[in-house]
């Protein structure tokens, strides 16, 4: 063998598509494409279209928002813990947190954080560290002697202290809070007729 006679295996390299090369192509003419109008050229925006009415996704009412920056949490509800905590997959002695929760094969994986739910009885004292839990489940969990940590409070803390520390290097006083209580629920239309008399 010869180096000018190194090929490559048959079938190893597709030949590109030619198209618009002539009728003895297969290709030629339109190209494959069909027929004129909008459809033989590029940028068609025909998907959705209705010949000229209200299209179906305009006509839907639409309800609710979705937030595209929402942290998306697995959810654990302590009927699953107490579960895992029987088979002996979960050692209840140590700290619980998400990495636990996934080699236990109580969640499938940790995802942005682990939220805690309170459906279920517990059992035993549990020393848990997740993102968020319910008042339910943080309630049921101080019954049975454990403890929960969520993260989310340690986080916000942190985001408020850096907001904090920027609008202060700028030089803007944060506004006073209003007080809790009766006078937030006095309306704006009261309060301006209270201030005319």
């Amino acid at each position: 063998m010869k180096l000018n006679e190194i090929r490559d295996n048959e079938g190893a390299h597709k030949k590109r598509m030619r198209v618009g090369r002539g009728p003895g192509s297969g290709k030629g003419k339109t190209s494959g494409r069909g027929v004129k109008g909008q459809k033989s050229r590029t940028g068609v925006s025909l998907l959705g279209f209705e010949g000229g009415q209200m299209p179906l996704y305009m006509r839907m009412p639409k309800r609710g928002f979705n937030n595209p920056n929402a942290l998306k949490l697995a959810e654990v509800n302590l009927w699953r813990l107490q579960d895992a905590i029987d088979a002996g997959k979960l050692d209840a002695k140590s700290e619980i947190k998400g990495d636990a929760l996934v080699a236990a094969g109580v969640i499938r994986r940790v995802k942005d954080g682990v939220r805690l739910l309170g459906t279920g009885e517990l059992k035993q004292a549990l020393n848990l560290v997740v993102w968020s839990a319910t008042s339910g489940a943080i309630k049921a969990i101080e019954a049975a002697g454990g403890s929960v940590v969520q993260e989310r409070i340690a986080a916000e803390a942190k985001a408020a202290a850096r907001v904090e520390k920027r609008n202060a290097a700028k030089g803007k006083v944060p506004a006073p809070k209003a007080p809790r209580g009766d006078e937030n629920k006095i309306s704006a239309r009261t309060k301006r007729t209270a201030d005319k008399a």
